[in-house]
Order: C-alpha cells, then sequence, then structure tokens
C-alpha cells in the first residue's frame, strides 16, 4: 500500500470509505466470500454507492455467484451496474498492466466501463451473455491451466523416477509439441526448488472446485479436472496451499521418494574450459584500437551502475556529476571513453529512470553543442547480475531512441563470471557455480533466480521479452568464426531483439566488440548492457600490472590508512575476517552498528557516528591503518523497496563519518559499489576521477580530482563480489604503512642502489630527533645507534624513544645497539627491541673472538636481528673507552674469512687506519688497498662492510672505491650537534662523496650542486 501511495494513489480503511463518490468501484479479491464482504458485509461498499456507479468483479468466481450478484444489485433500484470480468496473467502481468481480461454484462455497463478496463489489459475480450458469461470463459481457462499444471508435474517427475536429468528433459520439452505455457512457466520452479507464491495451490483448490460444481450441475464428466483437483487438494492438505500451485509436484515427490529438482550443476572450472574449441587465432585488438583512434570514431560514454565498472581501464577519467557543461567539456576533449558514475544501484526503480532519462538528454544536448561529435552509450551493471534491468534499458532507449538489439554481456573475467551456452557462471577456485544459486542472486533487492541468461530475462522483464525470443551469440561462433560471422550475425537480428553473449576469456571479448564494431559501421545501432571486460575490449585496452604506492611516486606514510567496508554479501564478510586475521594489531578495527544507524533513534544514529569518527581520527593520526566496518548481521526489510531505504541509512551513516574525520589519510579503500561512489561523491566531494589502473585484478584505482577533500590521495573502489578470501588483506597490506625496514633491508637496499648509510650514536631524545630530522630533509635512510655507556644513562626509556621516533619517521630509521663487548648486556639487548647489535671481541684473540660472537650471533639471528662484529681493533677514545695507538690492529683479510665463516655475521667492521675519536691534525691515513681487499671478500661472503670512526673527518673529498654500507659513530662533543655525515654517489666512477650536511644545505641555499 505504502508503494501504491508513492505513486499518488489513496488509501482508506474500509470499503465503506473508498466506495464514497467513485463512479467505478473495482474488486479483485481471492474469493466469493471475500467479494461478498466488500460489497455487504461490516462497512461495505453497497450502502453507499452513488446512483449510477459500476462495479467491475474481477475475481474468478463461479458463474452462479456474478449472476445472483447481479440480481442483488439491481434490487438496490439505483442503477449500479455489474461487470463480470475477471482476469488472467498472475502478478508478473498485473504490475505491468498487461493482463488479459474477459469482461460481459449490459452494453451500457461495457461502455461506461471500456476505458478503464482497456488501461488495465492487454487484451480484453468483451463476452456476449451477459454477467456470468465472462466467469464461464474464466472457468474454462483455469481447468486447462489447472490441468497442464498437475500434467507438467506429472511428467517430470516421471523424468525423475526414470532417473533423467530433469533440467535437460526440461529443454529438450522446451522445442517439443508436448510443450506448453504452463510446462515452460511453472517447471522451473520445480526445478529450482522454489515456490515463491506468483500464484497458490490453493487457489486452484478453489478454482477447479468451482469446475467440478458447474460440471456437475451441467451435466458433463470432467475425468481429468476432477484428477487435477483432488492432486491440488492433496497438497493443500499437506500444508503447502500458500506455496506457488507449481508446488503440486511435491505430492508426487512425497509419494515416490523422488527429487525433481535440477539445479545447474557446478561444474570445475580446468575441465569446461578445456573442453571449449580454440581460441580464435587473430588478435582483434590492433583493429580496434585502429578504428577507436580515428577522428571519425564515436565517443564511448558509459553509464556506470556504481564505481566498480572501471574495473579493466585505465587512464580514462570518471564523472560523478553530469550538467551539460561538465559534458560539453568532456566532449570537447574528444576521449575514447568516459564513465558517468550514476549510483543508480542505489536507487529505486522509478527514480532509476528518471536518472538515466536525465543523463541521456544531457547527452544529447551537450552532443549538439560540439561541432562533429558522436558517441554510443554502455550500461555497465553487475557482473553477478544485479541492479535495475530493464529499467535503465528501457529509459535510456525513451531518449535514445529504438534500438536494432540489446546487448546482454555480464562475462568478467578477473571475477570470475564466464558465460558459457547461455549459462552464467561464477568461479569460486576451481568450481562454476551457476550465477542463480550463488549469494548474489539471494540480494534482498535485486534477487533472481535464473543461471540461464535466456531465462534470466524473461524473468527480470516479467515475461515481456520470452526467451523463445533471444538470440545468441555462442564461443563456438566466436572461436571459428571470427568477428566477420559476429557481424553477420548482429546485422540479421530483428529490430529491437535481445542478443546474449557467451564469453570465457578476453580473446572472446575482443572478438564480439570486433564483429561488433563493424556492424556498428554499417549503421546497426546496439545498447549494451555488460560488465566491465566489454568496455575494455570496447576500446581496445590492454591490460596492465596491479599498481603499487611506489607507481605513484608515494613516500613513507605520516598518517594511516582508511578502509570503510559496507557491503554485506558473504565474500565479503570472509574478506573481512581475514584482513582482521592477517594484519592482526597492526590494523584498528572500529565496527559500526548497522542496527543503530538504520533502526534506531536520531539520537542514537549520532551518537554511534560520533563514536566512530573520534576513533577514526585518532587511530588514522596515530598512523594505524583503520579498518571502519558495518556490523555483519544482514538486516533487511519486509519488501526489496525497505531492504534498499536500510541500504542508504547505512550508506549515509558511512557517508557522514568519512565525511567527519578530518585526518587526511595515507590511502582510502572503499568497499562495496554503492559504499564506495556514496565516499568518493558525498564524503569525499569529487565531481571527477581519473582511473589509474587497478590495486588488484578487479580493482579499480583512482585519483580523486583537485576539488575533492583529499586531492592525490589514492581512492580504492573495492567491490563487494571480487577476489578470493584473502584479496582485500592482500590489497591493505600493499598499501598500508610498511613495517618498520630491518637493518639489514637497510644494507642490502644500500648495497642494491649504490649509496652508503650513515649511523649514529645518540645520548638523548634532542640527539635522535636532530638525526631523524636530518634524514627526512634529505630522503635518506639512517641508523640510531645506542653506546652500551648511553645506554646504562638513558635505559629502556632511551630505547623506546628511539624506536618511536624510527616508527614515526617517514624515512626508514633502525635502532642499533653498538659495541657490545658485554655477554650479559648483549643478551638484555636481545630483549629490548634492537633492530641489530654489535658483538665487540675485537680485545679477545681471534679464537676467542670466534666464541663469542658465534655465541650471540645465533640467539640473534633466531630474533631476526642483524649482528655485526669487529675484526682488527681501532685506537682512539669513544665514550669512555681507549685504545692505545700500539694496541691498535689492521684487519686481516684471512683472518677475516675465517671469522666470517665460522660466526655467520651479517656485517663486519674493519680497521684500515680509521680511529675513535679525532684524528691527529695531519688528517686520516687510511689504508685503501686493504679496503678494497675486504670489500672483494665481504662481497663474496655477501656481507655488508662497516667503516667506524667519522668524528673529526675533514670536509674535503675523500675517495672510498665501493664502499656501499658504512656506520658512522664516535660523534664527540659539539660535533653530535653539527656534523650529520650524508654519503652519496657522484657521477664519477664509483667515488664516494662525504660532506657535511651543513656544506650541503649552504650550497642549495646557493643553488650550487657539490663537486
Amino acid at each position: 500500500m505504502a508503494r501504491f501511495e508513492d505513486l499518488g494513489g489513496s488509501t482508506k480503511g474500509s470499503p465503506e470509505e473508498v466506495a464514497k463518490d467513485v463512479e467505478i468501484l473495482i474488486i479483485m479479491v481471492a474469493n466469493e466470500f471475500q467479494a461478498d464482504s466488500v460489497l455487504y458485509g461490516n462497512a461495505g461498499a453497497v450502502p453507499v454507492l452513488s446512483a449510477g456507479t459500476s462495479v467491475i468483479l474481477s475475481s474468478t468466481v463461479s458463474p452462479g455467484f456474478v449472476i445472483r450478484l447481479n440480481k442483488r444489485l439491481e434490487a438496490e433500484c439505483r442503477d449500479i451496474k455489474l461487470v463480470d470480468a475477471p482476469v488472467s496473467g498472475g502478478v508478473k502481468r498485473a504490475a505491468d498492466g498487461t493482463l488479459t481480461i474477459m469482461a460481459s454484462g449490459t452494453d451500457e455497463a461495457l461502455h461506461g466501463t471500456g476505458a478503464v478496463l482497456s488501461a488495465l489489459s492487454e487484451k480484453l475480450y468483451i463476452i456476449k451473455g451477459g454477467c456470468g458469461a465472462a466467469s464461464s470463459v474464466k472457468m474454462v481457462n483455469q481447468l486447462l491451466a489447472g490441468v497442464h499444471i498437475a500434467s507438467a508435474a506429472e511428467a517430470m517427475a516421471f523424468a525423475a523416477r526414470l532417473n533423467l536429468r530433469t533440467r535437460r528433459v526440461f529443454e529438450i520439452m522446451q522445442h517439443s509439441r508436448g510443450y506448453s505455457w504452463m510446462f515452460g512457466n511453472r517447471v522451473p520452479h520445480m526445478l529450482d526448488n522454489d515456490y515463491t507464491p506468483y500464484s497458490a495451490v490453493d487457489i486452484f483448490v478453489k478454482d477447479l472446485g468451482i469446475v467440478s460444481c458447474e460440471s456437475s450441475n451441467s451435466r458433463i464428466p470432467v475425468h481429468v479436472s476432477n484428477i487435477a483437483h483432488q492432486l491440488f487438494i492433496s497438497g493443500s492438505a499437506s500444508g503447502w496451499g500458500r506455496y506457488d500451485d507449481a508446488a503440486v509436484v511435491k505430492v508426487y515427490e512425497t509419494l515416490t521418494g523422488v527429487k525433481v529438482e535440477g539445479k545447474p550443476p557446478m561444474l570445475s572450472k580446468e575441465d569446461v574450459l578445456r573442453s571449449l574449441p580454440a581460441e580464435w587465432p587473430e588478435d582483434p585488438m590492433d583493429d580496434i584500437v585502429s578504428i577507436t583512434s580515428c577522428s571519425s570514431k564515436k565517443i564511448l560514454v558509459v553509464l556506470d551502475d556504481d564505481p566498480t565498472g572501471t574495473q579493466t581501464v585505465h587512464d580514462i577519467e570518471v564523472l560523478t556529476e553530469w550538467p551539460v557543461e561538465a559534458l560539453v567539456e568532456q566532449f570537447l576533449k574528444l576521449p575514447t571513453c568516459f564513465f558517468i558514475l550514476t549510483n543508480s544501484r542505489s536507487m529505486t526503480a522509478d527514480k532509476v529512470m528518471l536518472l538515466v532519462q536525465t543523463i541521456c538528454r544531457n547527452l544529447e544536448a551537450a552532443a549538439k553543442n560540439v561541432p562533429g561529435v558522436s558517441y554510443t552509450v554502455v550500461l555497465r551493471g553487475d557482473s553477478t547480475l544485479r541492479g535495475h534491468f530493464p529499467e535503465e534499458v528501457d529509459a535510456a532507449v525513451s531518449v535514445l531512441g529504438e534500438m536494432d538489439a540489446w546487448i546482454i554481456c555480464p562475462f568478467f573475467l578477473q571475477g570470475g563470471r564466464y558465460t558459457i551456452n547461455d549459462i552464467h557462471y561464477v568461479a569460486d577456485s576451481d568450481r562454476l557455480i551457476p550465477a542463480g544459486e550463488t549469494e548474489f542472486a539471494k540480494d534482498a533487492t535485486f534477487g533472481y533466480k535464473s543461471s540461464n541468461l535466456r531465462q534470466w530475462v524473461e524473468e527480470k522483464t516479467r515475461g515481456r521479452v520470452s526467451e523463445k525470443q533471444l538470440s545468441t551469440i555462442s564461443i563456438d561462433l566466436l572461436r571459428k568464426q571470427g568477428p566477420n560471422a559476429v557481424c553477420q550475425q548482429l546485422c540479421s537480428l530483428e529490430k529491437g531483439s535481445v542478443c546474449i553473449v557467451n564469453a570465457a576469456s578476453e580473446k572472446d571479448m575482443a572478438v564480439f566488440a570486433s564483429g561488433m564494431i563493424q556492424a556498428e559501421l554499417k549503421g546497426k545501432k546496439f545498447l549494451c548492457r555488460t560488465a566491465a571486460s566489454f568496455v575494455s575490449a570496447r576500446i581496445g585496452i590492454k591490460p596492465k600490472p596491479p599498481i603499487c604506492p611506489i607507481d605513484l611516486g608515494l613516500k613513507r606514510a605520516l598518517t594511516g590508512g582508511l578502509i570503510v567496508v559496507g557491503s554485506y554479501v558473504p565474500k565479503t564478510t570472509k574478506q573481512v575476517d581475514e584482513l582482521r586475521s592477517q594484519c592482526g594489531s597492526s590494523l584498528r578495527v572500529i565496527e559500526v552498528s548497522v542496527e543503530m544507524v538504520s533502526m534506531k533513534s536520531t539520537e542514537d544514529r549520532d551518537q554511534e557516528i560520533s563514536r566512530v569518527v573520534e576513533l577514526g581520527n585518532a587511530y588514522i593520526q596515530s598512523r594505524k591503518d583503520t579498518l571502519v566496518v558495518t556490523s555483519r548481521q544482514l538486516i533487511t526489510g519486509k519488501t526489496p523497496e525497505e531492504s534498499l531505504e536500510i541500504n542508504c541509512k547505512v550508506s549515509s551513516a558511512l557517508v557522514e563519518i568519512v565525511k567527519r574525520i578530518d585526518s587526511k589519510p595515507h590511502y582510502i579503500i572503499a568497499k562495496g559499489g554503492i559504499t564506495s561512489s556514496d565516499i568518493a561523491t558525498k564524503a569525499l566531494e569529487a565531481r571527477r576521477a581519473k582511473v589509474m589502473g587497478q590495486a588488484l585484478a578487479g580493482v579499480p584505482l583512482w585519483q580523486l580530482g583537485p576539488e575533492s577533500r583529499f586531492p592525490g590521495v589514492p581512492y580504492i573502489v573495492f567491490p563487494g563480489n571480487v577476489g578470493d578470501n584473502s584479496a582485500l588483506a592482500k590489497v591493505v597490506k600493499n598499501w598500508a604503512s610498511p613495517s618498520r625496514s630491518s637493518t639489514k633491508e637497510l644494507l642490502l637496499n644500500a648495497e642494491k642502489g649504490g649509496y652508503a648509510i650513515g649511523a649514529f650514536n645518540v645520548y638523548n631524545l634532542e640527539g635522535v630527533e636532530a638525526v631523524v630530522a636530518a634524514a627526512e630533509a634529505e630522503n635518506s635512510p639512517a641508523i640510531l645507534q645506542i653506546h652500551p655507556s648511553a645506554l646504562k644513562q638513558g635505559g629502556v626509556p632511551l630505547v623506546a624513544s628511539c624506536i618511536a621516533a624510527a616508527e614515526q619517521s617517514s624515512v626508514p630509521i633502525t635502532v642499533h645497539y653498538d659495541h657490545g663487548t658485554s655477554k650479559s648486556d648483549l643478551l638484555q639487548a636481545l630483549e629490548m627491541g634492537f633492530d641489530s647489535v654489535m658483538v665487540d671481541g675485537s680485545h679477545l684473540t681471534l679464537g676467542e673472538n670466534i666464541l663469542y660472537t658465534k655465541s650471540i650471533s645465533s640467539l640473534a639471528h633466531a630474533k631476526g636481528l642483524l649482528v655485526e662484529a669487529e675484526l682488527g681493533r681501532l685506537s682512539g677514545s669513544e665514550d669512555g673507552l681507549t685504545v692505545e695507538e700500539y694496541e691498535a690492529r689492521f684487519t686481516d683479510v684471512a683472518k677475516a674469512e675465517e671469522f666470517i665463516d665460522e660466526t655467520s655475521i651479517d656485517a663486519l667492521a674493519v680497521c684500515i687506519g680509521n680511529v675513535h675519536g679525532k684524528y691527529p691534525s695531519s688528517g686520516p691515513n687510511l689504508r685503501l688497498d686493504l679496503l678494497k681487499d675486504l670489500r672483494a671478500l665481504t662481497l663474496k661472503k655477501g656481507v655488508s662492510l662497516v667503516l667506524h670512526g667519522a668524528s673529526g673527518l675533514p670536509h674535503e673529498l675523500v675517495q672510498v672505491h665501493y664502499i656501499f654500507s658504512v656506520f658512522l659513530s664516535q660523534m664527540g662533543g659539539c660535533e653530535r650537534a653539527a656534523c650529520h655525515f650524508i654519503f652519496f654517489f657522484s657521477n664519477y666512477a664509483g667515488e664516494l662523496h662525504v660532506i657535511s650536511l651543513r656544506e650541503k644545505r649552504e650550497y642549495k641555499e646557493r643553488g650550487e650542486a657539490p663537486n
């Protein structure tokens, strides 16, 4: 009734209220008792009917009841005229206004009601003979209908008993002489074991009862009808009276134990694809690109019912608004293609039709303002068959004009959607599941039953387009005959027909697109309702690998990412569970109560939204990737419209949450079609975007326009129905702030990149901040070192400060324990969160050093820590430790090889004349020849080379050949604040230049480059 009111109707509380002051009263109830009650019961209609009123009785009742009712109305002496007008066509045709009506009565009564009867019907038959004659015709119709349903049930039960594949039997019977309309309409319900009541068993208990009674009065035997009547009575007595009348088959199933149900089988994807013919040998993509790039091309305008339709394209623009001015601007660019995001899947059917008509009118107006431009429209829809079909197609045709054919093509490789032998499948691992058997077919708003696209079209058009009227482009034709055959078949279609496209590969799609383009060049016009794969094939876009943050030049994040999940399909729930499992404590999760935001008071809703916003801002600002997810219990309404309203309330709550989160995320992922559309347009205020590519196969990645709230932030549109259980986790881990690099990773990256890394001893928070600030300013990695003496003073807080600074830094920073000469101190350091440790046994003999280093190395490696050790001994002083010059020892290459082999260390600190502390006034005396030999050894062993002793190095150039990993320590006195050294390679052959940060900044200020 609410829908009736929305369409402009008015409702009343009783027949009496309805009947006041009406000229025509229509009664369409279930039986004679209800008809009598409406007219003569409590608050009935007859007492208030005005003189001359016409009453149309459109119920299936006995002719005798109609004759008696007519006499009662005549007895009222108010010229109330009765029209006997039973209907045929069921719920679907009633909704479409395409019923068949049989009408009888006086000529005056029929003349006065003719316009109304014509409006309600597609076919109107006037039956001579007065009231009761039309009901007699309807009685004959119901005899035939009931007998046909009963015989269909009996035939299918018989087939099941014979161990035949019932679905295959049905397919054969459709092309045999035994076929009837009732057989074709009701048997699919039996095969699907779906008895949603479009009619009911009890209706035929009543209607065939009327036949039985009237046949007795007329003295004519109706043996077949009576048997069918008894069958329906048995079904009703078994509790199936309110089931669809096709449920009469359950009587046979109960009696015999057979099952008529014959759902399309789940198939092995590998076996099915292997059984298909070889693909068309030629690649039509080059021809498609050539045609679509010419000046006379038609621009492809894709009306996308949610943002996920950009799953297969890149470097294409998306508009989220469609005023004529914006469309003119887009046409002037002469693109091959652009998308218009309609988000129509979130709307009711009537609003969708108005929306599509508006967009098409604006496209027509814009095209007229751009000389020479022409375009063609594609309606991109869901690859799992959800959405407003045929409403969107009807709306587009009403503006663009009649097409030669509608093209239905839901193939989408990246999502595992295949159409084979007209059956649409959804891949799950190696299984091909008929679409009608998946969770998507149970959608509260867009649910359906048929997996066979012929039957799906008939189902969605409510019989307006019969499956017999559809044509098919088969995989055999695509693979054996190619584009020319496609063109020929499309050109041979009757105008206004519907064509289904089968496809099992991208090549199939390209072959079809090429053939369709040929047909278009011959003047044919098509309106395509497709999934994403068709679009990329139609414009000749070839796929490119998934995009990662590095591809967009993104630096390390200063904030966390935001993942918003609104999709409620089971696949999404499994993906969310896997995301939480894989990311663990690194992911912050905020669950939004669907009940609170959609079913409770405005105050409760606002409180829930505020709670989520407060937590979200805090987490994102703290560099934590944050998942905002709706509660996973699905809440639906009593009708599809109510369910859609709940979805809209939930989506609007998510919009409000994202709109109020003011911490700029590092990236944004929106999961679900409606969710991603609303977040982009309403929360982020994007009016246009550019599709950069995909973050994962089938997962679009957008760059939002400069007018948006967070321009430049990657926006990942993650469909609710794409990917395996780990897909969402994979994308999040690819885009999340990377975990803090280990020291080993830093050194390996330095070696690969041909640069050195500075390591700096720190003693307090100021020193930590200075090193990190310098590293960030130069976009360079660095190592924070803590000497044992500094650890004794700073303790755990100093280590924690270094770790926190490393985690918050925008460049890779690690924390290193330096010069561990005490085993007990080293064992403690292994438990404090250091990324690496230095085992300093340089004061020991070679054998003792090996044993000491090896004992710590095995423990550190078990925790994933890098181990540095020293061989040779540096002279000089560092943090209270002094080695006299006579105690210093150069590193021996042969001993170094033995040391590395025995200890399994990761980095070797060597002595080549470098010293701890300051160098003499004469400057350093470095054995570069020895350094070269040691470097050759460490390269062979896969060990990093470490050179201690940087304090006091002169600022002039120091040439060191091929040193890729260097720790700098012993920053003494004032130099700790002033001398942060930066290493970089010049353009000269392998020379390493060392200059101070201060000096480098001076160069920058002068606009010069250092020598």
